[in-house]
This record gives structure tokens, C-alpha cells and sequence, in this order.
């Protein structure tokens, strides 16, 4: 509980660029976060809302994020679930909600098409990153402005 206050004081007091993000309600074990699309990515100044929920184990097990807002992305599929791989085998307790928000950015600036939660999205990526960008593009137009 100890942590997770100091980190929701960190988290407000000295935001990672672009990102906001701190308890739901006063409640510690669930908190919501803001990130805005990074510069240069078909994600560009878009706004998507994440729902983080923590355990009582936290932080010996990761925290649950899901995209409230649709995307259209490899690892984070229609539910919003995120496949990435410090949410579940490479989990370390050192790791902040802080720390984790910028690897969610950096997953937005480079998919991992090795390991997608929606594999054809991942085959779009490899295969027409044209098509791939404007579909991410306009899906960011429509669904986080």
C-alpha cells in the first residue's frame, strides 16, 4: 500500500512525457492513465485511456492494463488487452506504473510482430506498413481525438 502511494505521488508530481495517470476515486488498487500517441506514429497526438488494476500482491505480480480506448495495434487486441512481455513473463517488482506506461508508448512506436495478440494486424504490419499506418491512423482519428 506504502508503494503504491509513493508511486501515485510520483506519477502526478513528475509525469513521463506524455503520459497522466494516478488512482481512480482514491483508490489505490485501481488507477487510470492517460497517454497521448507518440510523435511520428500513426498514434500522433491521439488520447487513449487506460484502466490499471492492481492487486493486494502488487508489486510481486504485475498490474492488469486494458486500452479503454479502441486501437487499432499487434499486441493489444479489441478488448484492449495488451500483449506485452513485462506484463506477464519478464515481470519485475522493480518495475513502477511509470516505467511500465513508457513501454506501452514504446510498444505503440514499435509493434512486436513476433509475438502478437492479433496476428493479423502483426501480418498487415509486415506485410503492407502502408496500409497498416493509414488504418492505425484513421481508427486514431476516429476512436482517441
Amino acid at each position: 500500500m506504502n508503494r503504491l502511494y509513493k508511486e501515485s505521488v510520483e506519477i502526478q508530481n513528475d509525469p513521463p512525457h506524455n503520459i497522466s495517470g494516478g488512482p481512480k476515486n482514491d483508490n489505490l488498487f485501481e488507477w487510470e492513465a492517460v497517454l497521448i500517441g507518440p510523435e511520428g506514429t500513426p498514434y500522433q497526438n491521439g488520447v487513449f485511456m487506460l484502466d490499471i488494476f492492481l492487486s493486494e500482491d502488487y508489486p510481486m505480480k504485475p498490474p492488469n492494463i486494458i486500452f479503454r480506448t479502441k486501437i487499432y495495434h499487434p499486441n493489444i487486441n479489441h478488448s484492449g488487452n495488451i500483449c506485452l512481455d513485462i506484463l506477464k513473463k519478464s515481470w519485475s517488482p522493480s518495475l513502477t506504473i511509470s516505467k511500465i506506461l513508457l513501454s506501452i508508448c514504446s510498444l505503440l512506436n514499435e509493434p512486436n510482430t513476433e509475438d502478437p495478440l492479433v496476428p493479423d494486424i502483426a501480418k498487415m504490419y509486415n506485410e503492407n506498413k502502408e496500409l497498416y499506418f493509414k488504418t492505425a491512423k484513421e481508427w486514431t482519428s476516429i476512436y482517441a481525438s
